[in-house]
């Protein structure tokens, strides 16, 4: 089949690469032709394991094609998708739909024949409604039918994710549609991945409600983890003996400094402000918001506590910068607000991220980013592990040790034991565990 993507950002380039390598053949459009030509030149734009190698197979195969003129690839398409951001809108939180209305306009005057135009960006309920007013007002012979077909990608395994879903949530009323959706995601059969076709509405609040019941395990394990501090127990005894009941399932169950990322902090914001449009407020939804937002700065009270106090003058060495392992993404990263909080305190920065430190320079002022954790970790007062990269789980102890000038190390991710961090010389504090 024939597939045009509108946006090369996160979405579109991963689902763009993947529906290639199913053997379709894709093209990516973007309005920003630096971009596109980094991209024609085998540069991606962004870090995801995997992703160059899978790109550049499918350019070479002559299945995948980056453009900035989407008049032939659309009018060509059997479905052309909308992959463009949503952000979250100032002053309102709502997320900001104009990309997505502006890509259906253009969109519109393009289509040639049967097509199925599909919003893969996250968007709040009712957004097909008027992605499908917007092309038939623009374009009233226009035959086409708008679906919703939302991601369901975790940066850092997108691929395997796209490849490999848990399932593939189609929104439409149109039987047609649905046959061409069902094609193009004909290879997951294979695997006999369930493919959900309901309706419109329903799709699009799914992605939000599956985001936010995460967001909200993070959120209360993150809470469990004081408690646990407050009475002697162990957050990651307690994550276990939950987690292994079959209703509750031990993901987003460990305890750490609060969510980041590009979905979780603008989906949890936008449905709150959905609920509250439609006169249904989400009380656990707005507590989680509140719960994340004040938790991030909380870890720099932890870092503070833990140096006596005071941090005035010291030189805190951080590990990770990006809100999780294997991707370079800052947006809403807990490091953020730590690094701000620490020097508000008067504390001196060191950093060090595998891939994010390019992303945090534009986000970070007076850090001195370094060339590796040790590096970073050189003549630093005490070390704070923000990111559990897997470089930093076995870490050389011994030089960690004689390289801090004091052997203060705060664990935000608990990737070490703290009996044998105590054994080993180090001040050792981490979330959640009193033992």
């Amino acid at each position: 089949m024939r597939v045009a993507m509108i946006g090369t950002g996160y979405v579109g380039l991963v689902s763009g690469a993947c529906f290639a390598d199913f053997g379709h053949v894709v093209t990516c459009i973007d309005k920003d032709a630096s971009k596109i030509d980094a991209l024609n030149g085998g540069e991606i734009p962004i870090y995801e394991p995997g992703l160059q190698q899978l790109v550049a197979k499918n350019v070479d195969e002559e299945r995948l094609f980056f453009t900035t003129d989407p008049k032939t690839a659309i009018a060509e398409a059997d479905a052309v998708f909308i992959a463009v951001g949503t952000p979250t809108r100032r002053g309102d939180g709502h997320a900001d739909l104009s990309y997505v209305y502006a890509a259906s306009e253009e969109i519109a005057g393009l289509l040639d024949g049967f097509t199925v135009v599909v919003t893969k960006s996250t968007v709040p309920v009712g957004t097909g409604d008027e992605v499908e007013a917007i092309i038939a007002k623009t374009n009233p012979d226009a035959q086409f039918a708008v679906v919703s077909n939302p991601e369901f990608l975790r940066e850092g395994a997108a691929i395997s994710d796209f490849k490999r879903p848990d399932r593939v949530v189609v929104g439409t009323d149109s039987e047609d549609a649905a046959k061409v959706m069902r094609e193009l995601y004909r290879p997951l059969f294979l695997n006999e991945t369930p493919i959900i076709v309901t309706q419109r509405r329903t799709s699009e609040l799914i992605k939000y409600a599956a985001n936010a019941f995460l967001a909200v395990k993070i959120t209360f394990i993150n809470e469990i983890a004081d408690l646990c501090e407050k009475v002697g127990a162990n957050v990651q005894e307690v994550s276990r003996g939950i987690g292994l009941d079959n209703r509750i399932g031990n993901k987003f169950l460990h305890a750490g400094p609060g969510y980041g990322g590009s979905c979780f902090p603008k989906d949890t914001l936008a449905l709150s402000r959905i609920g509250q449009d439609a006169g249904s407020e989400l009380k656990i939804v707005d507590s989680v918001i509140e719960v994340n937002a004040a938790r991030k700065k909380k870890m720099a009270d932890k870092v503070i506590a833990h140096m006596g106090g005071d941090v005035s003058g010291k030189t805190i060495a951080l590990l990770g910068l990006a809100f999780k392992p294997n991707t370079d993404d800052m947006r809403e990263a807990p490091s953020i607000d730590i690094v701000a909080k620490l020097q508000e305190a008067g504390a001196k920065i060191r950093a060090y991220d595998p891939a994010s430190m390019t992303e945090a320079s534009h986000l970070m002022s007076d850090v001195l980013f370094c060339d590796g954790p040790y590096h970073a970790i050189e003549n630093a007062d005490a070390v704070v592990i923000v990111t559990e990269w897997d470089q930093f789980r076995a870490l050389d102890l011994d030089r960690v040790r004689q390289t801090l000038t004091a052997p203060n190390v705060i664990d935000l991710r608990n990737i070490y034991q703290s009996d044998y961090m105590i054994e080993r010389g180090f001040k050792y504090t981490s979330v959640g565990r009193a033992y």
